[in-house]
């Protein structure tokens, strides 16, 4: 106990922190080891350790008669990847993300121009609250209430109704909103982020120089909003891109990748989907290369 209480002051004493903080000072390598080493080992055996998993199973197979996992190496199931079907599912879902992105781009761009160049101060702040506002809904809720929404004997189908019109129902029109719905505040944010930040100055130099409002728009607003439109992309195609709960409850039996990867998980045939999963995962690295050539990450 003495030798415990002993340390114990010696570490308290003020000489040994002045020694500590110098030594720590010296060695910034050190100081970066001490703030980061544990998260870093968490991410590394949480998050790589099971994409690193992933990809052994991928080159693993099935035996269709026991359904055990054949652990030797082979490429039948990246083979199994060029399948009609499977190229089917995956244009497709590559279109629903492009069409999500795309839409989502279109209205939050007048939306958060408007947050960050028009509103006063107060009205700003409660955009910002009620663009915020949907992410604190459950996700399954929000879902399950497009669902009803969209039902034959829905809200949406009974307002239409007076004017002769009927809902899009469950397909992939239906996919399409309740995806713009769900994923809107993801480019309305960095969008309004970007925008916020490009100077007044440099608007008011476009007017003295007699641009008018259309050309600004188009030569200097939009160039400077381009790698904060491209950071709010990233996350409405990536999320588009992996979502399997929404295309399996709106989209009428059409297939995602998604809904293909889980099916196969389900069979199961581990090796399979465990290379289909690498797919959207390609698919989203090289949208980041991309993306960051583009600069967006200057605007995250």
């Amino acid at each position: 106990m003495m030798v415990t209480d002993s340390t114990a002051d010696l570490v308290s004493t003020p000489s040994f922190r002045r020694r500590l903080a110098a030594g720590l000072d010296r060695r910034p390598w050190l100081r970066i080891v001490l703030l980061l080493g544990l998260p870093l080992l968490a991410f590394g055996l949480v998050y790589l350790g099971s994409l690193v998993i992933l990809f052994l199973n991928a080159f693993w197979q099935r035996d269709t008669f026991t359904g055990f996992i054949i652990r030797d190496f082979t490429l039948k199931n990246f083979i199994d990847l060029g399948r009609p079907v499977f190229i089917s599912v995956t244009l497709r879902t590559l279109g629903m993300a492009t069409a999500v992105t795309l839409t989502c781009a279109v209205i939050a761009f007048p939306i958060a121009y408007y947050m960050a160049r028009v509103a006063s101060p107060r009205v700003r702040g409660a955009l910002v609250v009620a663009v915020l506002m949907p992410l604190w809904a459950s996700y399954l809720i929000k879902i399950y209430s497009w669902k009803l929404i969209l039902s034959e004997d829905g809200v949406l189908n009974w307002a239409l109704s007076p004017l002769g019109l009927h809902g899009p129902g469950f397909g992939e029109i239906g996919l399409w909103l309740v995806f713009v719905y769900l994923w809107l505040p993801y480019m309305i944010l960095p969008l309004f982020a970007g925008l916020e930040r490009i100077p007044s100055s440099v608007l008011e130099a476009s007017a003295d120089l007699g641009a008018r409002s259309l050309t600004t728009f188009r030569r200097v607003i939009l160039p400077l909003a381009i790698p904060a439109l491209i950071a709010g992309s990233i996350f409405t195609f990536s999320l588009t891109l992996g979502d399997y709960i929404v295309p399996n409850q709106i989209a009428s039996g059409k297939q995602f990748i998604g809904n293909l990867i889980l099916s196969d998980f389900g069979v199961p045939n581990l090796p399979l989907a465990a290379a289909e999963a690498l797919v959207p995962l390609a698919i989203i690295i090289v949208y980041l290369l991309v993306a960051r050539r583009l600069g967006a990450f200057e605007a995250l």
